[in-house]
């Protein structure tokens, strides 16, 4: 029925120029072609630390599309003015659709953050499920035939995608020890995300030869994208949330603009520091199928990506070392096993200089998250530059329903605290502090066979037993 919610097509179409290799830059321009007759327009650049093969361009097509795929709800056409593969297409009309979904739900319906004209937000007494569906379909001036981008790829060479937080720097510490030979790969995305991952990669270009990073300016494309929707508030960069406005699978768009290393080093592993997440079962909201906003550390995503390896890059494979474990235990292996790592994890919305250091600012819900971490794991939180006031004050400033945790993660980490009943809406839930089992979400035969015993040999030894999903509960492996 016309008019049953808002309209909220911007355009009628979002082309693609074909990218542009000019030695260890890429560019490509994006244009918006406005329903009103309008052009706009904006060059997505990426700086890496080799010069950029041409036999990799058709990874880069793929990467240079990825962030155009979280506005399929407004806009009728993705238009790629270049070829791409069978496999190529279907991974990019499996993802439009999958974050379309995402961010009708977690981004329109359930909003965090006050973005959203009130006159384009729908009501939910009149969404179906086909709202959901992504409105754009993709064209290109060329379907081939699959072929191998690259070959020979060593598994025993993994790549990290890393970021200064704690799941990267424990990937990357335990994947050292087992002995592979280990990458860390930095995504410098120009904006204050950076300033978190400062300090890991200041240590690891200083003490990894194999440390590489890539720069771009996607964050700026992406207010960019803000400024040409007609749904978004005109004064959008005044809005502060912990949450972003549109957007929601970034990752993807990372991994693809570095698969030109991996290609080029045949690294044979991609890892991203996708920690257990407690989703019991795939989540409706109004009929419309969702990952609560998450689909890109989901294991779902794994399986996509490893689908489009075996055609294009075979050999590589993508997972996760830590997908069976909480972000406690995460925290509590990282600090106790490697200290000396440790320090420069960085985890704030408001990090700041002083001096050379990044300090964080000890009051955000990133660094209240972390404190509960590093306080139910008795560490103490100055190895990270946290302040005597941040530790100090910490239970007067945290605010439970405010961490964005998972629930039984956030109740175990607080009874580990105060475990002497001065907090008493607090109780222990075993299963966080166990390694969990299920075949949908984190499934440990996914981690290749030659490193699993391995690394499953040390996490064991900082947790309390296994636990496998039965009928929507978390039951104790004898």
């Amino acid at each position: 029925m016309p008019g049953r919610i808002p309209d909220m097509i911007c355009f009628s179409s979002i082309e693609l120029e074909d990218p542009k290799i000019i030695g260890k830059s890429v560019k490509s321009n994006v244009i918006l072609n406005k329903l009103n007759g309008d052009i706009s327009s904006f060059d997505i650049f990426l700086k890496y630390d080799m010069k950029v093969k041409e036999d990799f361009l058709p990874i880069l097509r793929l990467a240079f599309t990825m962030p155009l795929l979280n506005y399929g709800l407004f806009s009728k056409k993705f238009i790629l003015k270049f070829p791409i593969s069978k496999a190529d297409y279907d991974i990019l009309k499996k993802l439009n659709e999958i974050f379309s979904r995402d961010i009708f739900v977690n981004k329109i319906l359930r909003r965090r953050a006050n973005y959203i004209l009130p006159k384009f937000l729908p009501k939910e007494e009149n969404v179906k499920p086909e709202d959901a569906n992504s409105k754009a379909t993709i064209e290109s001036n060329k379907i081939y035939t699959d072929i191998a981008i690259s070959s020979d790829i060593d598994k025993n060479c993994c790549g990290v995608l890393s970021s200064g937080g704690k799941e990267s720097l424990l990937t990357y510490s335990l994947l050292n020890e087992i002995g592979c030979k280990t990458y860390p790969l930095y995504v410098n995305e120009s904006g204050g995300h950076w300033r978190t991952a400062v300090p890991a990669y200041r240590y690891h270009k200083k003490n990894d030869s194999k440390t590489q990073r890539v720069w771009t300016n996607i964050d700026r494309y992406y207010v960019f994208m803000l400024d040409n929707l007609k749904f978004i508030r005109p004064d959008h960069r005044k809005v502060w949330a912990d949450t972003y406005p549109i957007r929601l699978c970034i990752f993807p768009y990372y991994v693809f603009l570095l698969l030109p290393i991996f290609a080029d080093k045949k690294i044979g592993n991609l890892l991203i520091g996708s920690e257990f997440d407690d989703l019991r079962s795939r989540p409706k909201y109004l009929g419309i199928n969702h990952y609560y906003g998450i689909y890109d550390q989901h294991q779902d995503f794994d399986i996509i990506m490893n689908n489009w390896f075996a055609k294009r890059i075979p050999g590589l494979l993508q997972w996760s070392v830590v997908r069976n474990i909480s972000g406690l235990i995460v925290e509590r292996i990282l600090v106790n096993r490697y200290p000396e790592l440790a320090k420069y994890q960085r985890s704030c919305h408001s990090c700041h200089f002083e001096k050379d250091e990044i300090i964080p600012c000890g009051v955000c819900s990133k660094c209240m998250g972390v404190l509960l971490f590093l306080l139910a794991n008795k560490a103490d939180p100055k190895i990270m530059n946290f302040k005597n006031v941040h530790i100090d004050n910490f239970s007067k400033n945290v605010k439970p329903s405010n961490l964005r945790l998972d629930e039984d993660e956030k109740n175990q980490s607080f009874y580990l605290i105060y475990n002497k009943d001065k907090i008493s809406n607090f109780k222990p839930i075993d299963h966080v502090e166990k390694i969990h089992i299920n075949k949908d979400t984190c499934n440990p035969d996914i981690i290749p066979e030659h490193l699993r015993e391995k690394l499953m040999g040390i996490i064991q030894n900082y947790t309390k037993g296994k636990c496998e999903l039965k009928n929507e509960e978390w039951i104790s492996l004898n």
